[in-house]
């Protein structure tokens, strides 16, 4: 390949400037470098006789280009170029960029000599490096105990529970005043529906039994559970229906009965889901639980009028006076002491006299064992106004039944 070959047609020539025309400096003029460089703090000057002496490999160097290829030559031109563009690349003088004129091809099988690589220009200076700065020191606000920036900056809504793990205090939030407000009114719907008669009770017996179906559901969180809240209401309703076909005499057997068939009935239901085992289980005994305890609601329809009027006093005053911002074991103890007197003055009113306050101080424990069971560890608001207001009363049915049957 001739030299006019490898540069596009046009004369090679390494003085010529960017525009393609070569310009005449006198022998007592510097020449200085004019293209890029790597290195833009130093541009060394270069005397006349290193300008001759370059132009003189460059002559010779054009000379190795235009000879024939040897078979066994084995460095071709263009290497010869490559290696003196790389020997410029690494010192960045403009001597070192043509390289050690090439020899002389050799003669047939005989390897040529390689080139001695020019000697390096003076290394650039080094650049100092900048000392790193200190942090500076944290202030011993950040440091100290409590909520601080640091422990709540991955979640800045801390929940109740959460506040009360970090200050050593119980995480189950009770549901509070406006859910036991609730739960009283109901109880005093119970106690006025007794003292009209049994189709007076079944309005807010009916309503107890739907809360309390919601409520276990969401306890236990499974929501929505149409299905399930929808089945275990209707077991409600079934053992309310079948205890005023029988009557009070036979409500005992009317709640077992209906409950042995509602859990058979929970039984085939689930057999027939296609959901997981585990959520199946789950569901099967969340449908049972929450059925049963609708079922049990009806023992306030069984019951005694005038136990029922005792028992819906008693609870509605436990409920409102464990509410109350007192001390653990002082609110305990005032709830139990509230249901007892409850009791009692319901007691007067009806024929039970006295002993309604045994009755009220077994309905006020049962009652601070549902609400206990229906505290969260998380504030659900839905939970609180469902099973808040409803599991009350509805674990005070069996105390209700059973002491109102022993004392009346």
């Amino acid at each position: 390949m001739s030299n006019d070959q490898y540069y596009g047609g046009q004369q090679y020539d390494p003085y010529a400037n960017g525009n393609g025309h070569q310009e005449q400096q006198g022998p007592d003029v510097t020449q200085t470098w004019e293209g890029q460089t790597w290195d833009t703090q130093f541009q060394p000057a270069v005397t006349h006789e290193q300008v001759q002496a370059d132009r003189a490999r460059a002559a010779q160097a054009q000379q190795a280009y235009q000879q024939p290829q040897q078979p066994h030559q084995p460095q071709q031109p263009y290497e010869a170029y490559a290696s003196s563009q790389a020997s410029y690349e690494s010192y960045g003088t403009p001597a070192a960029y043509y390289g050690e004129p090439q020899q002389q091809a050799q003669p047939q099988h005989q390897p040529q000599p390689v080139a001695a690589a020019p000697a390096p220009g003076p290394a650039p200076a080094p650049v100092p490096v900048a000392e790193p700065v200190a942090a500076p020191p944290a202030s011993s606000g950040e440091a100290g105990p409590g909520w601080s920036s640091p422990t709540t900056s991955g979640n800045t809504r801390i929940t109740d529970a959460q506040r009360a793990r970090a200050e050593g205090r119980s995480p189950i939030i009770e549901p509070g005043m406006q859910p036991a407000a609730l739960t009283a009114v109901l109880g005093l719907l119970l106690a006025g529906g007794a003292a009209l008669g049994t189709y007076g009770l079944l309005v807010p017996l009916v309503l107890l039994q739907g809360l309390t179906a919601a409520g276990w559901f969401r306890l236990n969180g499974m929501w929505p559970a149409r299905q399930g809240i929808a089945l275990a209401f209707a077991g409600g309703l079934a053992a309310d229906a079948a205890l005023l076909v029988t009557g009070r005499e036979n409500a005992a057997a009317a709640i077992f009965g209906t409950l042995g068939v509602w859990v058979l009935l929970c039984l085939v239901l689930q057999l027939r889901s296609h959901a997981d085992p585990d959520e199946r289980m789950y569901g099967l005994m969340a449908t049972i639980a929450s059925a049963a305890l609708a079922v049990v609601a009806t023992g306030h329809l069984g019951a005694d009028p005038d136990a029922v009027v005792v028992g819906g006093v008693a609870v509605a005053a436990a409920v409102l006076a464990r509410a109350l911002p007192l001390p653990g074991p002082v609110s305990l103890i005032a709830a139990l002491a509230a249901s007892a007197g409850a009791g009692i003055a319901a007691g007067g009113l009806t024929d039970l006299g006295s002993s309604g306050a045994l009755l009220g101080l077994g309905a006020g424990v049962c009652a601070l064992v549902g609400l206990r069971v229906a505290s969260y560890d998380y504030p659900s608001r839905f939970v609180h106004m469902t099973a808040g207001v409803a599991l009350p009363l509805t674990a005070a049915a069996p105390a209700v039944y059973l002491l109102g049957r022993a004392l009346v």
